[in-house]
């Protein structure tokens, strides 16, 4: 990375608030986020009025930037809601618009007052002439359809304006419709994915015999055929030197229906790739532990998407694969005392792993776990129940525990 190069930003998802502190704590450099009308994830939380003032004043606290997607494709009957959810972001102090719709666009730009707009990959940006128009028309940013290659990228940023920034996916799941553009799940289930109501047909299996409902019949990948629709998950950590040499600006974490696992661990490990090409380029290499963080959390197969070529993107099922649960969150520590929130039950003594924001996993031995009293505990059986543990070390507040699961017992819940 050369003098003139901007170290690109960390975009992390936060489907509610929880997902948004544990985005910010592990390092994002900014979030987004909907409210619970135009927003492209109806199956998460989202927010209300009150809680986007809230979600900003801690962003901004911990100086990290608010995206607010309002990146559906509305009908008529939905523009009646959109000066009300303007200007709700407008008081809560938002960043910039995610948009997809060019009257929604016009309307931000003629009622906000400059708060930048970005265009969302839902419009299908795939080329230069198209980036520059919607600039001059007063984009500050285009996300750029998933479905470009590196080489096409690289062309779009040399001929474009260096103020428009480009935002890309990194690392998530993809869909099977150009940049997201799809019809199946309203022609078979009257959910508009174009409107934040996908029910994901792309990831059903399909060929069933009627009369042998077990039997299962699957279409593989090969040269001259496909099992038709389901996408593996996009994963790019490898690849952080040729996405930075590209002119991104910004590198974009999809999961706003993931867990608060998922935003923190994914998020960690860009953000700790990011750093450690920004101090020293020359020599880059990604450490192995870095590397394999996005292993430790529930994924389908992990794919380069279209960056390097037309990818092999369907897998056989839509199972995830996943070797870690979360076990707890850390909220403080006293002295020698750990004091934690529960989130799977699990027994001591074991060994567990501890992630804190900014750093490597370490390997924890707890031999005894207290409930508030003081008393000693064998498991920590309930949900979100208190109880802390004792250790050397002092994990910061937000720390995640982990524990690598048994093939051989039952699952965990997440």
């Amino acid at each position: 990375m050369n003098s003139n190069t901007k170290k690109p930003e960390i975009l992390a998802p936060a489907g509610d608030a929880e997902k948004l502190r544990f985005s910010v704590l592990f390092g994002a450099d900014a979030v987004y986020l909907g409210l619970q009308a135009f927003s492209m994830r109806t199956s998460t939380q989202n927010f209300t009025g009150e809680e986007l003032k809230a979600a900003v004043n801690f962003a901004h606290e911990h100086k990290v930037k608010v995206y607010l997607a309002l990146n559906t494709l509305p009908r008529n009957a939905d523009l009646g809601s959109l000066p009300g959810c303007v200007e709700l972001a407008k008081e809560a102090g938002i960043d910039a618009f995610i948009v997809a719709d060019l009257g929604v666009f016009s309307f931000i730009k003629q009622h906000t007052n400059g708060i930048d707009i970005h265009v969302s990959t839902q419009m299908g940006i795939v080329n230069s002439a198209a980036a520059n128009e919607l600039f001059k028309m007063g984009a500050n940013r285009i996300i750029l359809a998933r479905e470009l290659s590196m080489e096409e990228i690289k062309e779009i940023r040399k001929k474009t304006p260096n103020e428009l920034e480009l935002e890309v996916f990194v690392h998530g799941a993809m869909c099977m419709a150009f940049s997201g553009r799809c019809l199946l799940s309203t022609f078979m289930t009257g959910r508009d994915a174009n409107r934040g109501e996908c029910a994901q047909p792309c990831r059903w299996a399909y060929l069933v015999e009627q009369t042998r409902p077990e039997q299962v019949f699957e279409l593989q990948e090969t040269r001259s055929g496909s099992y038709i629709f389901n996408s593996r998950d996009l994963c790019m950590i490898n690849h952080i030197p040729e996405l930075i040499d590209a002119g991104i600006n910004s590198f974009k974490i999809e999961g706003r229906a993931k867990s608060f696992y998922y935003c923190a661990v994914i998020t960690n490990a860009y953000r700790q790739a990011v750093d450690l090409f920004a101090h020293n380029p020359v020599n880059f290499n990604l450490p192995e532990p870095i590397h394999n963080e996005v292993y430790k959390v529930s994924h389908r197969e992990y794919s380069t998407g279209f960056y390097f070529g037309t990818p092999g993107q369907t897998i056989k099922n839509g199972g995830y694969v996943r070797e870690y649960d979360v076990v707890a969150t850390v909220e403080s520590c006293n002295g020698s005392v750990v004091n934690c929130i529960q989130r799977n039950k699990f027994t001591a003594p074991t060994n567990l792993e501890l992630l804190e924001p900014g750093a490597l996993p370490l390997q924890l031995r707890i031999e005894r776990l207290f409930d508030e009293a003081g008393d000693e505990l064998n498991s920590v059986p309930h949900a979100m129940m208190k109880f802390s543990f004792r250790t050397d070390i002092q994990p910061k507040a937000g720390s995640i525990l982990r524990k690598k699961i048994d093939p051989s017992a039952p699952q965990l819940q997440t």
